[in-house]
């Protein structure tokens, strides 16, 4: 199933008024048909925070944010292995290791490759992975450790890109996707709404999401973070924010749609309506830089929309 196109998915992100449930109504048959009433859960571990060379407007991890997050080294092996435990026990069936930067050194990445070594080995969670521009070889090395998914986030689409960030290109963020596909990893790969950008460039970046081929595409909403470039940026309303993973699922009709970081913030008491929107996976615990709510509540969320928890995976 193809999914439909950029002109109509334009036409959809501009409807207003009692429309909008109507496309929800669409999006949510469509998840049902094409990928049934599972919820699949991630969970992630800030691994190594902040001293980021780049100057994403976004992030508070920048060196170029004036932020007050706490910035730290590689954490041990042991602590990786731990927060995988807990996502474990929530339910989660991928667990990523997400570290700062344009991507770790040797060092690092063999602590890394170990701790994802433990975790397939002696957890029911999938390992994954967001370490920035890797290649083949890393990529490779980290499979062959037990890696299952690797991610690595678009941001925005390619025409909005440089007003987001001048320090890398926006094709750049093609490659590791593509090496990791190479070798033999599942992809995840996504984006962020409400940077400023426009409808016709949301579109632009869910078609690059299709193009590309991934396998999930996690959806997330800014949370404006005080000194960063995009510190007043207003967030999204609730039901704009929807209405984009409603069009995701329409455009990525098969694909895994992933509510993530900033679902809190923005969409607030509509948070439920994630899955009546198309959308059949969320990231619950804590974000890079922000904490989630309960997961307790999350759960919950998940049985009272009448999904079910994906099993865990029964090979690690």
């Amino acid at each position: 199933m193809r999914g439909i196109g950029r002109r109509e998915a334009l036409e959809l992100l501009e409807l207003e008024g009692p429309a909008v449930l109507e496309l929800f109504a669409r999006a949510n048959r469509v998840r049902h048909e094409r990928r049934g009433d599972v919820a699949a859960l991630c969970s992630i571990v800030n691994a190594r925070s902040g001293h980021c060379g780049e100057d994403c407007a976004f992030c508070a991890q920048s060196n170029r944010a004036r932020t007050a997050i706490e910035r730290y080294p590689l954490i041990s092996g042991d602590r990786i292995v731990e927060a995988a435990r807990a996502a474990a026990a929530w339910g989660a069936t991928c667990f990523s290791i997400v570290t700062a930067g344009r991507r770790p050194g040797r060092r690092d990445l063999g602590a890394i490759a170990r701790a994802v070594e433990r975790i397939a080995r002696d957890l029911p969670v999938r390992p994954s992975a967001s370490l920035g521009l890797l290649d083949a070889a890393d990529l490779r090395a980290l499979r062959d450790a037990g890696l299952r998914r690797y991610h690595h986030n678009l941001e925005t689409a390619e025409s909005y890109f440089p007003a987001i960030c001048t320090t890398r290109r926006w094709a750049d963020g093609l490659r590791p996707i593509a090496a990791a596909r190479r070798v033999g990893l599942s992809t995840c790969c996504g984006g962020i709404f409400g940077l400023g950008e426009s409808r016709a460039q949301r579109v632009e970046l869910l078609a690059a999401l299709r193009d590309l081929g991934v396998d999930s595409v996690p959806l997330n909403f800014l949370h404006a973070v005080p000194g960063t470039r995009l510190e007043r940026q207003p967030p999204l309303p609730p039901l704009e924010a929807l209405q984009c993973v409603a069009v995701a699922r329409l455009m990525l009709p098969d694909r895994e749609i992933r509510v993530c970081g900033g679902r809190g913030r923005v969409l607030g008491d509509f948070q439920s309506w994630v899955f009546a929107a198309g959308a059949d996976g969320l990231m619950v615990g804590g974000y890079l830089t922000t904490p989630g709510r309960p997961v307790a509540d999350d759960l919950r969320m998940v049985r009272e929309a009448g999904m079910r928890l994906l099993a865990a995976p029964r090979d690690g």
